[in-house]
């Protein structure tokens, strides 16, 4: 272990094997190690932005068994948002202070392909200053193979709509043997590094997400690190990971033993030391709770996400996230908890330091 601590101290890339027995260390050692990194890069600055996800619908045509958002047939409880109704909610977010609408929607195969971009051409009639986040690689594969277009067909009308940035769900597990117990069907983890990397040969930037704690092993989550870390070198477009906490209510994969706040920690720190090529590493709180996201920025994250003002899909599996968090309350947990609150953009230009 002392020279792999070694390599880290030296800034020197750690391969697989390495990188998997990082999670042998014990907590403090490796947080202190993600630390430095992270300190060394932002100081005590944690970033957040003012933020609104807009879920439009929950129709889906894929059955993802860790998914508690999306409906089926027999679901009561489906809904589909009108392009007024999308555009309504972003006017009012963007009054409320949101510089940014983050837009994830179920696969729904009935509405067809005008309603998503339509609406993005709405909301940026009606907002031409906001910035739209939307559209995952799993929603762009879906599009293309429903409405038998390309990626690049799809990524150019995403543009021409007024996207400016791709978020980075749909990744999931890279390892094909998991994602075909977990969400078969979906776009494979080869499609959605492609998907990414046609997008940024555009000059545009994304997000990449892992999905942890359910069936997956320790390496298959470095196994997904490493993948990202090698796509970055090809494209540079990632501007953040940031790994999600598997919730766990309202879905079918039926774990059994979840993981401890110490493994999630292990896996933050781990990220910030392998992805030195991705700026930030963010501690999503929706997913691990705004406690230990506050924590974990001890740990190599710099970056809670947002207000969000409003959530569905991770609130659908019991994630406490459905109505956001106040600004006033963010800044004063960030501020409390020994850290510089610092209001960003989309692509982490700093807005204001608290």
């Amino acid at each position: 272990m002392k020279e792999i601590i070694k390599k880290i101290e030296d800034n020197i890339e750690l391969n697989f094997e390495e990188a998997l027995k990082l999670y042998d260390l014990d907590l403090l050692t490796l947080g202190k190690l993600a630390d430095n990194i992270r300190q060394n890069l932002y100081g005590k600055k944690s970033f957040f932005n003012i933020n609104r996800h807009i879920n439009p619908t929950n129709v889906c045509k894929d059955i993802c068994l860790f998914c508690a958002y999306s409906a089926t047939r027999k679901n009561p409880n489906q809904y589909t948002l009108s392009i007024d109704e999308i555009v309504k909610i972003a006017i009012d977010a963007h009054k409320k202070g949101a510089k940014e609408v983050h837009i994830v929607s179920a696969h729904n195969p009935n509405v067809g392909l005008n309603w998503y971009f339509d609406a993005f051409r709405a909301i940026k009639d009606a907002l031409p200053d906001i910035h739209i986040k939307a559209l995952t690689a799993a929603e762009v594969n879906f599009l293309a193979q429903e409405y038998n277009k390309s990626y690049d067909e799809i990524i150019d009308l995403m543009i021409e709509s007024g996207v400016d940035s791709m978020p980075g769900g749909g990744a999931e597990i890279f390892d094909e043997e998991i994602r075909d117990k977990i969400c078969k069907g979906k776009v494979s983890s080869q499609n959605w590094l492609k998907i990414h990397e046609l997008w940024h040969k555009r000059g545009r930037k994304s997000n990449a997400t892992m999905l942890f704690g359910h069936i997956e092993s320790r390496a298959h989550r470095i196994d997904h690190m490493i993948r990202l870390r090698e796509q970055q070198k090809r494209s540079g477009g990632f501007n953040a990971f940031i790994p999600l906490v598997y919730q766990r209510e309202n879905n079918y994969l039926n774990v059994k033993n979840f993981l401890t706040a110490q493994e999630i920690l292990k896996t933050y720190a781990i990220a910030r030391i392998v992805l030195h090529n991705i700026p930030h590493i963010k501690a999503y709180w929706a997913t691990s709770t705004i406690n230990l996201a506050l924590l974990a920025q001890e740990f190599g994250c710099d970056d809670l996400d947002g207000t969000i003002q409003k959530e569905s899909i991770q609130s659908a599996a019991g994630a406490n996230s459905a109505n956001g968090i106040e600004l006033e309350e963010l800044v004063n947990l960030i501020k409390n908890s020994g850290f510089i609150p610092v209001e960003r953009d989309s692509l982490y230009n700093e807005l204001k330091v608290y």
